[in-house]
């Protein structure tokens, strides 16, 4: 069988995720509970062509933080299996009721979610963003093309096998396409008739042509520079802990660590030293802030901006909490912000002032994780403002359209009816709807005198 093009396959997973949706939950269920069981029984054979994976792009000198995204580590197959388990037992998402509305005497309207369609998921390293995005894809009944980085190339090639084998017999394999082909990205960026939603996942560099190449709608972050502010009235405990969890849990992450924004005081009481010195001891590397970095000691920073993505962060001293947000607003990404402190009012003002994705009080950055905030999974963390922020879970993978249900009902230039525009409760049964012209409303009808509104 010949291979099928990138415009063959979006259409084909397009096709595919309408008849997933025709399934009934328990059968979606079903399905993704056998790729779970399909991931942990093929555990062996995916972290045989890892290994290989990681040898090849060690020969060729891939770079480190690359590198480290590459690696499927111990217990991540188990969790990723976890992951998709969670989400088949979530709530079903599709055709949830949103708005419930009885329209005028027996014409019923309801909002209701439905799936964005087929996605593009670009993704450099990362195989285990792999079946996280499937999953999620099947869970929202959305259609799927993939395309990896080279460097993961046997990884993704066998997840994919794994994935779309356990899809069959209930759900067409067309599903899930993974492009293995020549086409560069450019070439798939011009598919805007085919695919609806672009969610990039990598280097600032991919994210950043990404955005500027495509007429498909993009999704997703180029920078992820999180920020965790000691504040003078923090616990030392949990200062100490979090910002080093923060930084080394997995330096290589969007949400990691990347400047430590402390309040002066610690630096005159000698309370900051106790914080650099759990970060050196833990390998983290510490350069200075633009105002800090000589009466610290320590090297300059590249940039108050800079994304490390290694056991490196910045040190930068703030006198007061409104200089602190300011850093944020100014130098940040609008990713993931901490504040440590044990003042309730100093926390709230953190909460509410700061205008990134996602806010922490006396939490590790690492926590903005769609696993870790129970979505499941996530498609990938997004620090745009229209359609989903932050950990891009089930939800953000819906759209919404409108049911109306009549029984003959026109217009006629809006004498023919007499508008009620109550609303339902959302789990309404159609008795219950044909009952609601009994209850209180508002009507409204044009005629010759113009629009008349009354309380029944």
């Amino acid at each position: 069988m010949a291979m099928r093009s990138p415009t063959e396959m979006a259409l084909a997973a397009r096709s595919a995720s309408r008849g997933l949706q025709a399934l009934s939950s328990a059968d979606r269920a079903a399905v993704m509970h056998r790729v779970a069981d399909a991931l942990v029984a093929n555990e062996a054979e995916i972290l045989s062509e890892n290994l290989l994976d990681i040898a090849e792009s060690e020969k060729n000198n891939v770079d480190s933080a690359l590198l480290n995204r590459l690696k499927l580590k111990d217990g991540k197959i188990a969790q990723l299996a976890q992951g998709v388990r969670s989400l088949a037992d979530m709530e079903e998402p599709i055709g949830r009721c949103l708005r419930h509305t009885q329209v005028a005497e027996g014409l019923v309207l309801k909002q209701v979610t439905s799936p964005l369609g087929v996605l593009l998921i670009i993704f450099e390293s990362r195989p285990d963003a792999l079946p996280q995005i499937c999953s999620l894809a099947i869970r929202s009944g959305n259609g799927l093309l993939l395309k990896g980085g080279k460097e993961a190339m046997r990884s993704n090639i066998i997840l994919h096998r794994i994935i779309t084998e356990a899809l069959a017999p209930a759900v067409d394999p067309g599903l899930i396409g993974l492009v293995t082909s020549r086409e560069g990205i450019d070439d798939l960026l011009k598919l805007n008739h085919v695919i609806d939603l672009v969610i990039p996942r990598g280097s600032n560099q991919l994210v950043e042509y990404i955005q500027a190449n495509t007429r498909i709608p993009v999704m997703g972050h180029a920078d992820g520079v999180c920020h965790v502010y000691i504040d003078e009235k923090c616990d030392m405990e949990k200062a100490v802990k979090i910002a080093v969890d923060s930084k080394v849990d997995y330096p290589a992450a969007c949400n990691a660590l990347e400047t430590l924004l402390v309040h002066n005081s610690l630096q005159n009481d000698g309370r900051l030293d106790r914080i650099l010195t759990a970060l050196k001891d833990a390998g983290v590397e510490l350069f200075g802030g633009v105002n800090s970095a000589e009466a610290l000691g320590l090297p300059p920073c590249v940039n108050p901006k800079h994304e490390y993505g290694i056991p490196a962060c910045t040190v930068e001293l703030v006198d007061t909490l409104e200089a602190a947000i300011d850093h944020v607003h100014k130098y940040g990404s609008s990713h993931t912000e901490c504040i440590v402190t044990e003042d309730q009012d100093t926390a709230e003002k953190w909460l509410s002032g700061v205008d990134s994705a996602c806010v922490l009080h006396n939490a590790s950055t690492r926590f903005a994780d769609g696993f870790r905030f129970g979505l499941g999974a996530e498609v990938g963390i997004s620090t745009g403002r229209i359609h989903a922020r932050g950990p891009v879970g089930v939800d953000g993978l819906l759209t919404t359209r409108w049911i109306m249900r009549g029984n003959g009902h026109t217009v006629e230039k809006d004498t023919a009816v007499t508008y009620l525009h109550q609303s339902l409760p959302l789990e309404s049964t159609a008795e219950e709807a044909k009952k609601a012209k009994d209850k209180t409303s508002r009507t409204c009808k044009i005629d010759k005198g113009g629009l008349k509104c009354a309380i029944q």
